[in-house]
């Protein structure tokens, strides 16, 4: 085990220098000469020449691309443009909102679209399981716009359950009155195509030649789906969540920019409408890392739940 992840970090080096390297490309070759940008419109060579200088984009591109790397690894991207705030620390305040909405969210939608594709397998095929399928088409082809101002309408404002906007300073405040109006309303956006995932993955397996082999033992049905059947759709299913993980972080900023909430997502929007390049690089990078953890954490969570999986 330990040999594999070694191996697997390993592996993940010049992925992570490929990642680099383009990101260094596109916002030093492509995305245009940052001095004009911070010097404004009202600027002289003199003005430009001297933050040319401050942000060392005056040196060679070898010499940009050391810099640009050691900013990863020390985890120093300097301050953002727009604000003056190390951009660091907009990182980390910003994570500890976006994962109060997003890690309830998560597990709330794998429970609930475990429990229901099971639930619709005991009766696939019938008029039940038709219907649910049609409400999650119409379901899916809602806008999430359109969620948020019905549910903000309905509880926020007509009952009065939660407020419309707002953070506050406590985890348990921001959970339990500030998050829960986004948490049901990702919820409900997501549980319809998760749904029909689930049930995919679920009733493959409950046509598979061991569960009729289990029927012919005489297992009942009920231990079949939630044992046999289970276990196996694990697999698909693990790798759908842990995949959707680091997107989810940056996917999530609607429901943030409309509630208010400091977090990533709404931080990237307004780094790009500010074309704030450090705050971009940094989430960029970090999130495509974060994408190859999460991507060795499922290899391992594979054999946890199926002791035959081999990792090699």
């Amino acid at each position: 085990m330990l040999a594999y992840i070694l191996r697997r970090l390993w592996q993940m080096l010049p992925t992570m220098a490929g990642v680099v390297v383009l990101v260094f490309v596109l916002f030093n070759w492509v995305g245009g000469d940052p001095a004009y940008i911070l010097a404004g419109k009202m600027s002289n060579a003199e003005a430009i020449a001297n933050i040319r200088q401050q942000l060392g984009i005056d040196q060679p591109y070898y010499v940009q691309l050391g810099i640009f790397v050691r900013q990863i690894l020390t985890f120093d991207f300097g301050n953002s443009w727009a604000t003056g705030e190390a951009v660091s620390r907009i990182i980390t305040t910003r994570l500890g909102p976006s994962l109060t909405v997003l890690i309830p969210l998560t597990i709330l939608e794998t429970v609930l679209g475990i429990a229901l594709a099971l639930a619709i397998a005991f009766v696939r095929g019938s008029l039940t399981d038709r219907a649910v399928m049609i409400a999650c088409t119409v379901g899916m082809s809602i806008s999430i716009l359109v969620y948020i101002i019905v549910f903000q309408y309905g509880f926020a404002y007509k009952l009065g359950l939660f407020p419309v906007q707002g953070w506050g300073e406590h985890f348990s405040e921001n959970l339990l009155r500030y998050a829960t109006l986004p948490i049901l309303i990702g919820l409900a956006v997501s549980i319809a195509p998760t749904l029909r995932l689930f049930r995919s993955f679920v009733l493959d397996e409950a046509s598979a030649d061991y569960v009729r082999t289990a029927r012919a033992k005489g297992l009942g049905e009920r231990r079949i789906m939630w044992v046999h059947v289970l276990r196996n759709a694990a697999i698909p299913i693990i790798t759908h969540v842990m995949a959707n993980l680091p997107a989810l972080l940056i996917g999530a900023f609607l429901l943030e920019r409309f509630f208010g909430i400091p977090g990533i997502g709404r931080e990237v929007i307004l780094a790009v409408e500010r074309s704030d390049f450090p705050v971009i690089k940094a989430i960029t990078v970090y999130v495509a890392a974060a994408t190859m953890i999460f991507n060795l954490l499922t290899d391992l969570l594979y054999q946890a739940v199926d002791p035959r999986v081999q990792l090699s």
